[in-house]
């Protein structure tokens, strides 16, 4: 099975060290790592060179997190796992990658992402995300599982997520004109081809944010954005309303036993998120929609 590690960069050079560190401490060893460097200023792409690693340098106006990532798979023809990390993202042990890998030993299986664990000296509202939305235990989703988790069922992360490359392929790949939600968009059709998830907690990396409020509203806007272009993911894997309820319950039983002081700033920031989504989905509805036939097409 040929692996290709794919790494987006842009001034990545403050966490280099830890970052190749863990890759080079893992007991599965890529076949090649690819890195995408937007002209970064501070020595990235050199620094990935020393490496070993193979190194596409784009104009940093020319980045978008779907057509670069489609322009990495199309860079790796012999590859058969395409495992795409960001650059702030750090394998948690030496297992990490061989525990991803391992989903795609069932032919069934599309793509795969891995559990993502808070930062070192991460807030209480930091940690929380990610022991919501990457809990301990594994899971297989498939076009059937949108019946009883609705659009959590195509939840997927590209910080740490690899797909089957002509599984991927075979549905049109990434959107090359979205900047947000590619890997929600890839999921979606690799379910409605037939193609199988698979959530692997044991896939370990440390990775989260410190998000300011103002941060946390355009990363809104953009999935609001993104539900109104795309419409069908709402309309055939349900709205995110639920789970976003479960989540600012969650946050709260947190944030009352570990940092009651943080409540205020949660709410504040769920109001915001709340209306940066509804505004997303405003200034989406101005735009064209990705209509079923076309999102259909995209399969191949």
């Amino acid at each position: 099975m040929n692996i290709a590690l794919i790494i987006p960069t842009l001034n990545a050079a403050l966490n280099w060290k830890a970052l190749v560190s863990g890759i080079e401490c893992q007991s599965l060893k890529p076949d090649d790592v690819i890195v995408i460097d937007s002209s970064s200023t501070d020595g990235t792409a050199d620094r990935a060179r020393a490496a070993g690693f193979t190194v596409a340098e784009i104009p940093r106006d020319a980045f978008s997190h779907g057509g670069t990532r489609q322009a990495a798979a199309v860079a790796a023809p012999n590859a058969d796992i395409l495992i795409y990390l960001t650059q702030d993202a750090v394998p948690h042990d030496t297992d990490s990658f061989r525990h991803l890998a391992a989903a795609f030993q069932n032919p069934a299986i599309g793509a795969a992402y891995g559990r993502q664990l808070p930062r070192p000296h991460a807030s209480a509202i930091e940690a929380h995300a990610r022991f919501f939305n990457y809990q301990a235990v594994s899971q297989l989703r498939s076009w059937e599982s949108r019946t009883t988790l609705g659009f959590k069922s195509i939840f997927f992360s590209n910080t740490f997520g690899a797909f089957r490359r002509d599984a991927l392929m075979s549905v049109g790949g990434f959107a090359q004109d979205v900047n947000f939600g590619e890997d929600t968009l890839a999921v979606a059709r690799l379910h409605r081809a037939g193609w199988k998830t698979a959530y692997v907690a044991e896939a370990l990396v440390e990775h989260s944010h410190a998000y300011s409020i103002a941060a946390e509203f355009r990363r809104y806007r953009e999935i609001g954005m993104l539900h109104e272009r795309e419409r069908w993911l709402v309309e055939e894997f349900g709205a995110a309303d639920g789970e976003a309820r479960r989540f600012v319950a969650s946050e709260l039983r947190y944030l009352s036993t570990h940092a009651p002081h943080l409540i205020p700033s949660a709410m504040l920031r769920t109001l915001a998120k709340y209306i940066a989504y509804r505004s997303g989905r405003l200034k989406g509805s101005a735009r064209p929609h990705a209509s079923r036939n076309l999102a259909t097409k995209a399969q191949g």
